[in-house]
């Protein structure tokens, strides 16, 4: 990426350059993803022992819109 790009976007507020950060991820497809992310065997166990508990209780789990609501209610 260019420099100059680089720096001028880091200018933007903070809440611009998250959802910018947001807008590249989600334009990356899964394969993209995965060629790109490459997880430690500590990172692969803590998502596999996340996974466990919560295919244990289900229930436990809050969807993302309930979890962004009560994030923009505090900010």
């Amino acid at each position: 990426m260019a420099t100059d790009i680089l720096d001028e976007l880091l200018k933007l507020p903070a809440s611009e350059r998250a959802d910018l950060a947001l807008a590249l991820w989600e334009s990356l497809t899964d394969a993209e993803r995965e060629a790109e992310v490459v997880l430690t065997s500590e990172q692969k166990a803590e998502l596999a022992r996340r996974l466990a508990e919560h295919e244990a209780d289900p229930g436990s789990a809050l969807l993302w819109e309930v979890i962004e609501q009560k994030h923009r209610a505090l900010g």
